[in-house]
């Protein structure tokens, strides 16, 4: 009777993905991908949203089908936090705009962005990129924490550009609890849930 019982065991993963890398297992032209990370991972476990090839940081993967619902749920708005690093001084008053929201296009559509939280930062202590973010000595950078509570296309790049601050490096830092802390690109680390 017992051999007729088969337990579901749920895993979590938590990786820093690096920049250049695909959030998917599966081969698509020259880009790394998951599978190039040196961990082996059961079959059946696939990222929790992803992160574009040009972004870097926290992505969480797992089996569990209810877990990866919550925290993609857009109606749960489980919080995001990236470490961005614009293109010029970033101003308060563009900041603001970003917190109230500002209008993107999205697939030739219109879309205004949910109010966020933007904050100017001293630069975080992050891994160094690689290949490094291209340095210019006439234009300054800068760099803000901003949350939001939905994941559209490449919508951190879309918003920074909308304020006139394009993007440079963006690192994702915490989804809901979960926090990239001390990992450094290519880094998995296993999660136990109670």
């Amino acid at each position: 009777m017992n051999s007729l019982i088969k337990k579901s065991i749920h895993k979590y993963y938590a990786i820093y993905k690096p920049f250049g890398m695909l959030s998917q297992f599966s081969r698509e032209g020259e880009h790394a991908t998951l599978a190039d990370l040196a961990f082996d991972f059961p079959k059946d476990v696939y990222p929790v949203g992803r992160l574009d090839a040009d972004s870097e940081g926290l992505l969480l993967l797992t089996n569990d089908n209810l877990f990866k619902t919550r925290l993609l749920d857009p109606k749960k708005k489980h919080t995001r936090t990236y470490y961005v690093q614009v293109d010029g001084e970033i101003t308060k008053e563009a900041c603001a705009e970003l917190e109230s929201g500002v209008s993107i296009s999205i697939n030739k559509k219109k879309h205004l962005t949910l109010p966020a939280r933007a904050e100017i930062i001293p630069e975080p202590s992050l891994p160094e990129r690689n290949p490094p973010v291209r340095f210019r000595m006439n234009i300054p950078t800068s760099w803000l924490a901003l949350s939001i509570h939905e994941g559209k296309n490449r919508q951190v790049r879309r918003m920074t550009a909308a304020v006139g601050f394009p993007t440079l490096r963006l690192v994702r830092w915490k989804i809901g609890e979960y926090i990239l802390g001390e990992m450094k690109p290519g880094d998995v680390v296993e999660l136990l849930m109670l």
